[in-house]
């Protein structure tokens, strides 16, 4: 059977980007960037995207386009003989089943979010009654479960449709729409009385207030997001390494897709800090940034029920294009693991994400009393699992897939990365001797250092 490819270049970049771009840059990337006391963190998060992100996702790419196959078949395909490194690929899948089990409540609330300030809800509401909102969708196991089935039937019918007709032709539009919102947002945003302040807090680097947070904490949360930003590890970039073209090299492209992902990221904050300067509201408020404090700022603003509405179908585009892309590496796996058709494949998971997902969206009415995980609700137990465990332990044992002699090896990797036009990693002399110890000591050690930090 003839594997399916991108029908452009295009088309790929905004379908790994898309990926990529989640929760992560527009929901995370603000609150902790405000906790982390704003531009000191921003650099850091740069310069960890640059050093770590760039290397570990071309890898992945790497695996999946010499093989041409999904997680577990790709490893099986370039593994050494006897070798067991496709177990690793079993637990990819395990992680992509995961991070939907959660990941489509969220977008979920998004979605539901976007209708009510659509609808008008949110018109002259005190701030009491705005916190009261995202209280009673969360207590409301009905709601919840409406937004989480819309979420899981929509991003099933677009990937029943292929690769090309279905996840290409919408994400194309979708991400398209959301680098225009994007923009839109900024430019509104940056336009508000005093939004000069909330610049200034979010770009300029600070060191006396990174101190005050802690310089190394803070180092070690941009370490953090700059990884967790780009989905690695769970063979979520991999995938659409296996429906690429040779023409162009795993690194640029790789910078490509950080690039797009990294823009969305600091725009989301230019969206967001001038807002909450511009109104006095705190911009470290944590996760309740989004549903609760933004809120409040779109009700002051003028036009905010036009605003409010645009930003969180810019969030709902944002979380449903990674919705989507994961969708399609399941199906990708149990296609190519199990024979199955296209059809059957979409129709199994459709009925086991829906029932799996449950879970989560009861953890916050029904089963609110159940912490399944060092005392944390359904969602951050899942989330844990995924982040701070499957994400950098699945990177780790990529790397060393790619850089050990034990696994497919750094010559065969260099070979793959470098195949096609543009930006390429020295091949010989003292650069790539060089780039070969960064590879496989200095990377390994920077993970294993967000991996225990995760974990404490």
């Amino acid at each position: 059977m003839n594997r399916e490819s991108f029908q452009s270049r295009l088309g790929f970049l905004l379908v790994s980007a898309g990926c990529a771009i989640g929760i992560g840059n527009v929901w995370k990337f603000p609150y902790v960037t405000g906790a982390n006391g704003g531009g000191v963190f921003v650099l850091f998060y740069l310069l960890s995207l640059a050093l770590m992100g760039v290397p570990i996702l071309s890898m992945e790419l790497a695996v999946g386009r010499a093989s041409r196959k999904s997680a577990v078949l790709g490893y099986k395909a370039l593994e050494p003989k006897g070798s067991k490194w496709h177990i690793h690929g079993w637990f990819c899948v395990i992680g992509c089943y995961l991070l939907m089990m959660y990941y489509t409540t969220v977008s979920g609330w998004m979605l539901g979010y976007f209708f009510k300030f659509a609808g008008g809800t949110f018109t002259g509401l005190e701030a009491g009654a705005i916190d009261g909102v995202f209280g009673a969708m969360l207590s409301s196991p009905t709601e919840m479960t409406v937004w989480m089935v819309l979420t899981v039937l929509a991003g099933f019918l677009v990937c029943s449709f292929g690769l090309q007709k279905g996840l290409e032709r919408i994400t194309k539009v979708m991400m398209l729409g959301l680098l225009c919102l994007i923009l839109v947002l900024a430019v509104h945003s940056l336009l508000l009385p005093g939004a000069a302040e909330g610049v200034k807090f979010y770009l300029l680097p600070d060191f006396g207030r990174a101190m005050e947070a802690g310089l190394g904490s803070v180092i070690t949360a941009a370490m953090n997001q700059a990884f967790f930003t780009l989905s690695l590890g769970i063979a979520a970039m991999e995938i659409f390494g296996s429906y690429m073209s040779k023409d162009h090299t795993l690194t640029g492209e790789s910078v490509r897709i950080c690039c797009l992902d990294t823009f969305v990221a600091l725009m989301s904050g230019l969206i967001i800090f001038p807002a909450c300067f511009s109104f006095g509201v705190e911009p470290n408020a944590g996760p309740a940034l989004i549903f609760m404090t933004l809120p409040k700022v779109f009700v002051n603003m003028a036009g905010g029920r036009l605003w409010g509405a645009l930003f969180f179908l810019f969030m709902t585009f944002a979380s449903f294009s990674t919705v989507i892309a994961v969708f399609e590496n399941l199906l990708s796996s149990c296609i190519d693991n199990f024979g199955w058709s296209r059809k059957k494949a979409v129709l199994i998971n459709c009925v086991f994400i829906l029932i799996a997902s449950m879970p989560c969206v009861l953890g916050y009415n029904l089963w609110s009393g159940f912490h399944p995980l060092l005392g944390k609700d359904v969602l951050d137990s899942e989330d844990f699992i995924v982040s701070n465990l499957l994400l950098p332990i699945g990177s780790l044992v990529y790397l060393l897939f790619c850089v050990t002699k034990w696994g497919w090896g750094f010559d065969k990797y260099l070979a793959e990365a470098n195949t096609g036009s543009g930006l390429k990693l020295p091949e010989k002399g003292p650069a790539r001797t060089a780039m070969k110890f960064y590879f496989s000591v200095v990377l390994p050690i920077l993970i294993l250092v967000i991996l225990i930090q995760g974990l404490i």
